[in-house]
């Protein structure tokens, strides 16, 4: 069975979580895993695990919403808060079955909107294939990464496996954090998502000031 945690965490930790910036091909749709510059997790929040460092992010986004002081208080990384285990956040730590789920979903989610700019061609695909290559995957996870982005984006897909509000806003953090958004396709894309994914506009504007606080550019 693939560690989908371990496997988010590697994607958002390597640096390749981020926006084109120069990528390896220009123009393309997977910037994701093709970005030379990037953006990727502060510290606090990769010790967390993949998934939950994701559900963090949302928790946290949530919290601040509902105590209503997303307009006043600036996000910060020592704020991060993280998602109690068996929660609508987090599937507890011995429920497998769940948090392969959620983790498949995450990533799902992540090559999505890094494809939002169009489709790939051979040498695209190659150039994804071998930074998938790099990132020291088992062979399971590389061949999962490949599978996924061999396939057209399916926001109704995605959208639908938004289960709760929460998964809802996991789903619109983990879009954030793959691409630097920096397209009219991708701001178009994240703007559909979070209008299908029914998030309040200030939990989104809250999403995105967690995003923006935990991510660090990468040397």
């Amino acid at each position: 069975m693939i560690d989908m945690n371990k496997l988010l965490g590697q994607l958002l930790g390597s640096g390749v979580a981020g926006g084109l910036a120069g990528g390896v091909v220009s123009g393309l749709a997977g910037s994701m895993l093709t970005s030379k510059k990037g953006l990727k997790l502060g510290g606090k929040a990769l010790k967390l695990g993949g998934v939950a460092a994701v559900g963090a992010m949302a928790y946290t986004a949530f919290q601040r919403y509902n105590k209503g002081t997303t307009s006043t208080l600036p996000a910060k990384t020592a704020d991060l808060i993280p998602a109690p285990p068996g929660t609508a956040f987090m599937p507890a730590e011995s429920d497998d079955a769940a948090n392969e789920s959620l983790g498949l979903t995450l990533v799902r989610a992540m090559i999505a909107v890094a494809r939002a700019d169009g489709r790939l061609d051979a040498q695209e695909s190659q150039a994804i294939f071998q930074k998938i290559q790099s990132l020291g995957l088992d062979s399971e996870s590389q061949s999962l990464l490949v599978e996924e982005m061999g396939h057209p984006v399916d926001m109704d897909a995605i959208v639908n496996s938004a289960s709760s509000p929460e998964i809802a806003a996991e789903i619109y953090t983990a879009s954030l954090l793959a691409v630097d958004v920096d397209t009219a396709a991708e701001k178009g894309y994240l703007a559909m998502l979070a209008a299908r994914l029914r998030l309040p506009s200030e939990l989104v504007m809250e999403i995105e000031r967690q995003v923006v606080a935990q991510k660090s550019f990468a040397q």
